[in-house]
């Protein structure tokens, strides 16, 4: 059986329902190629084993496909090594994506895998430490702000709040949603209400993965 990364990628892609022509699962691992390219030189993930950065960083973040489509724009914060902004836009090709982190070494990475990826019309990496005053910091209030477990959620919808356009909604990537009592408590304290919630394993590991929309009350 043929269990090259690229493969991997359209079989897990497969069993999460996710259409993924093989050009474009070529083009995710060669961004992955070189997130672990340069971890061997910068420490940006500690998932170095191929086929498991193919499932917990490409998969995970094309699992959430479905809770951005038909968007014009998403701001991706704490973007880390890209993820899920990067994947994202390279199985979108109409989506416009702003990448942002505090760390300087991961968002030179970014920089240079928008470049290399062919996104640079479209996907930009900011070194911004978020404050909440997107002003300021120079970043354009975005129709979808997302996050993958860059804060617990309540703490992620009081900075997001900042960050989105009016009708926006806020996509909270975790891996155990919180119970509904407790989701609906944490988004009306930060002005939200739960608009859907969606649940499933990862298809190799079987690990537990879980995504969250709200939408501002006001």
């Amino acid at each position: 059986m043929d269990k090259s990364p690229v493969f991997r990628l359209l079989e897990g892609a497969s069993a999460l329902g996710v259409d993924l022509p093989q050009p474009v699962a070529e083009r995710l691992w060669d961004f992955a190629s070189e997130l672990l390219k340069w971890n061997a030189r910068v420490n940006l993930t500690a998932i170095t084993e191929p086929l498991e950065v193919v499932e917990k960083h490409l998969l995970d973040s094309l699992a959430v496909l479905p809770e951005v489509e038909g968007a014009a724009g998403v701001l991706d914060l704490g973007a880390g090594a890209g993820l899920p902004g990067i994947p994202l836009a390279i199985a979108s090709p109409k989506l416009q994506v702003t990448l942002v982190d505090a760390v300087a070494k991961k968002v030179a990475f970014m920089k240079n895998a928008v470049a290399r990826s062919g996104l640079a019309g479209r996907v930009k990496a900011e070194h911004v430490h978020l404050g909440g005053k997107p002003e300021a910091e120079r970043l354009a209030r975005a129709e979808v702000v997302i996050s993958r477990a860059f804060r617990d959620v309540g703490p992620f919808l009081q900075l997001a709040r900042h960050y989105l356009a009016p009708g926006g909604r806020v996509v909270a990537m975790v891996s155990k949603v919180p119970p509904e009592p407790e989701l609906g408590a944490l988004a009306q304290a930060a002005g939200f209400r739960v608009v859907s919630q969606r649940t499933w394993a990862l298809p190799f590991s079987k690990a537990a993965r879980g995504v969250v929309v709200f939408r501002r009350l006001d």
